[in-house]
């Protein structure tokens, strides 16, 4: 594989998203390069093409193997080890959306019932505060639900409701 300047710059931006949403710049960059990537590529290969070490090549790749993302391949012939990110994009939105679920938002979730659990029994809080945090505990149930029925469903249809859902905007504003 041959990093042009545009391979090149959605790596690095892909990078500097990773660190937004919380994960290893090279974590990130390597799940983008094996992403564009038209065949499967070797450690050694990675590490060249993104001037990293080996070290934190591996780290990496067994973090993204571990989400999921990646998936380790062999060539006839060859004794080496190749990596392979999935290449469907609503794939790859399943399984980061499925680790954020676990990490972020069923902690969350347990917190938000045992908070509201709790808030309900307190005379002095104020109604207000307790209808709040309902409405909190309400809104991340839902998006929790609405999760695991979306989760299933097929790539296929789920780009015809993206499609539809934004046609069904232009009635709704």
């Amino acid at each position: 594989m041959r990093m042009s300047p545009a391979i090149e710059k959605y790596v690095l931006h892909w990078g500097e998203m990773g660190t937004r949403w919380g994960t290893n710049r090279t974590v990130a960059q390597i799940q983008a390069l094996l992403y564009l990537s038209p065949h499967p590529l070797r450690a050694d290969e990675i590490v060249e093409l993104l001037s990293v070490a080996r070290s934190n090549v591996s780290t990496s790749i067994r973090e993204l193997q571990s989400y999921g993302l990646v998936k380790m391949t062999h060539v006839l012939g060859d004794r080496r080890d190749y990596f392979e990110s999935l290449h469907d994009v609503w794939d790859l939105f399943r399984v980061i959306i499925q680790q954020r679920k676990e990490r972020e938002l069923n902690p969350t979730l347990t917190m938000l019932r045992k908070c509201a659990e709790d808030v309900d029994a307190e005379a002095e809080t104020d109604p207000a505060t307790k209808e709040r945090i309902r409405n909190m505990l309400n809104f991340v149930e839902g998006t929790s639900d609405w999760y695991e029925k979306i989760h299933e469903v097929p790539s296929s249809t789920l780009t015809k409701l993206m499609k539809l859902g934004v046609g069904i905007t232009k009635f709704v504003k």
